[in-house]
């Protein structure tokens, strides 16, 4: 069995939390996207915040391949 971790994504668009579900799940993200706007117009805009408070909840993906760890790792082993 995988050891998988639901994170909000790195390939973001506002905080990477469709992205985040998108990959956990296995689906495409733009599916993901999509269907989460339809739910967020007919719910009377109540999907902005179950967004907002799984942003909250939902820890940051820890990539080691984007430019601030490079940086960070360059300048640490001087």
């Amino acid at each position: 069995m995988e050891n998988r971790k639901l994170t909000r994504s790195n390939h973001r668009m506002i905080a990477g939390v469709c992205a985040g579900l998108a990959e956990y799940f296995g689906w495409d993200v733009t599916v993901v996207r999509v269907v989460y706007t339809l739910l967020t117009f007919f719910t009377v805009f109540s999907g902005v915040i179950v967004y907002v408070v799984l942003w909250i909840v939902m820890p940051e993906q820890s990539n080691k391949d984007n430019y601030r760890d490079r940086m960070n790792d360059r300048l640490n082993n001087r």
